[in-house]
Order: structure tokens, then sequence, then C-alpha cells
């Protein structure tokens, strides 16, 4: 039996020139607030990327008048069914870019990008022999879930794989390619970099894992864990059929587990996988460094 839930989650980006972006944030988050959606969206010069949350009436409304917006007509929304909000505030940004890359080329995914493949496309190119297949999320992010036989990427910010790949898969340039993220909107910028640097053979996964998970023939077949997400949910399942496997393990004992958590000290915040046996005995720290500052204070207070 299936219930429709009163809330839902919206994920959606586009590439497009706003003139006067700076005004254009401060009147889209009046608008937001007015209408009672809550998430965080930026905006810049290069288009608009955000993910926010409301009750079925409000994201309905949202989506009819971005869509009645020139600039952003024919913009693709992914839609997520929630039971209450995924997060606390409205926030409403506006950027240099929409996902840092700091790369010293123009990269316009209007004009410059791999080939779009379906969650079909993709899902059969990953079985085959020979392909490299790229994450392009954070390492904490793939740490939690990510396709099989992905390369994990050693950064911890997008902003760091130019230099990575650079120094990392320049032998794979002769290689059929495949990329993927969360929403597909970091693999517009990662996909043409590569193109820029010579990669012969580049793809990408449209819409990103969220859709590759929602699609019916693929069912989330070869995502092994969970996706990350930056919202309250933290992660959502992507595999939806018997042949998940938990790939996480926890910070502490090390079992397989696929749940983040935050540490204790809001000085840290680290956001680590924690079993539920593992979060009681630690008392949610992530180390006892940690625990022993917010339970001893009096030692740490002439600490540099």
């Amino acid at each position: 039996m299936t219930t429709t839930m009163d809330y839902r989650i919206l994920l959606y980006y586009k590439f497009v020139n706003i003139p006067d972006p700076e005004q254009v944030t401060a009147e889209h988050l009046q608008y937001c607030k007015d209408l009672g959606v809550k998430g965080r969206i930026l905006i810049a010069s290069e288009g608009i990327n955000g993910t926010l949350s409301g009750t079925v009436e409000q994201t309905d409304q949202y989506m009819k008048d971005m869509l009645a917006n020139p600039l952003f007509e024919n913009m693709v929304f992914k839609i997520d069914e929630s039971e209450g909000h995924a997060f606390k505030k409205i926030f409403v940004r506006h950027k240099q870019e929409l996902v840092t890359f700091r790369y010293d080329q123009p990269l316009d995914p209007n004009v410059i990008f791999g080939k779009r493949l379906s969650p079909v496309d993709f899902h059969e190119q990953l079985q085959q022999e020979d392909v490299i297949v790229i994450d392009g999320r954070n390492d904490y992010e793939y740490e939690i879930g990510h396709f099989r036989n992905a390369i994990r990427p050693d950064v911890e910010s997008f902003r760091e794989f130019p230099e990575w790949i650079q120094n990392n898969l320049s032998q794979y340039k002769d290689k059929k390619v495949l990329t993927y993220c969360t929403g597909g909107i970091r693999c517009e910028k990662l996909t043409g970099f590569l193109i820029n640097e010579g990669f012969q053979d580049v793809n990408q996964l449209d819409g990103g894992i969220v859709t590759y998970s929602k699609d019916p023939e693929v069912q989330g077949r070869l995502f092994d864990g969970k996706c990350y997400v930056f919202d309250e949910r933290i992660s959502v399942p992507i595999n939806r059929t018997d042949e998940d496997i938990i790939v996480a393990k926890c910070h502490h004992c090390g079992t397989t587990h696929d749940r983040y958590i935050n540490c204790a000290n809001p000085s840290c915040n680290l956001q680590h996988v924690c079993c539920e046996a593992c979060e009681e005995e630690h008392e949610a720290f992530c180390s006892d460094e940690c625990r022993d500052i917010i339970m001893n204070p009096e030692k740490h207070v002439n600490a540099v």
C-alpha cells in the first residue's frame, strides 16, 4: 500500500546567464520566505542551483513560478516525497560559481560538456570492460555509497578535482570515461574540464544518482550503499533491489554501517559513520579528545 506524504524535497539547477544576480538573489530570498519553503539556493551570473523543501502545495507553486520565468523555463526538478521539512531555514546566496571549481579556463556547460547518458545507458556502460568511472563528489560522499568499481576521489572539496585528476588520471585520456555526482551539476563542470584536458570519450550520468535511483528499469543497480545528501536526511537509499551492499564502516568499531552523525563537540562537528552502539558508548563524540574538551573544559581554557 502506497501513501502520499505531505511534503516534498526539490533538487534542481540550470546554467543560464542571469543579469544582476545579486538583485535576483535578494528578490528570490523574499519570494521563498513569503512562500514558506526552506532550503539552500545559490545564484550566480552563470545560473541557479538549489534544493528546498515544502508542502506539496508550496513546491507545486514554486515549480510553476520558476518555469514561468523565461530564465528558468525547461528547468528540470527532481522530486522526493518527505514527511516534513528537510531544512530548518531558507538560505538564498549569491556566489561567483554555482559549484566552486577554480579552473583558469571558462567552463560553460551549455558549450562544452560530456555526453549525457540516461540511467539505462549509464548502467549498460558501467558493465563494459576497460571503462573508467570517476565519482565527481567528495571522499566522504564516496565513503557511504558509490557505483561499483568507481575511482574514489582523494579530495575534500570540488575545487581540488583539477589538480587531483591531472596528478592521478592523465594516463586514462584515451579511455571511455563515465562520471557521476548527486544531481548532475558537478559533472557539468567536471566533464568540460576533462574535455579541455584532452580526454577523448567523456560521458556523464544525466540527472545524477538521484535520477538513476528512480529509473524503473535500472532501480539503482550497481550502486552500493547510500547517497549522501546535503539536507537533514544526510543519506538516502539508491539501490532498490536485493543486490544492495553496505560499504561504509563505523568510525569507532569498523563494522559495516551506513549512518552519519555529527560529533557532539560543536567546535569539531565532524560528520562520521557511526553505529548505534558506538554512538551510545562514545556519547556521539568522534574521539576521546573531543569528549575531553567538552567534559573537562577547564583543561582546555588556555590551550592554543
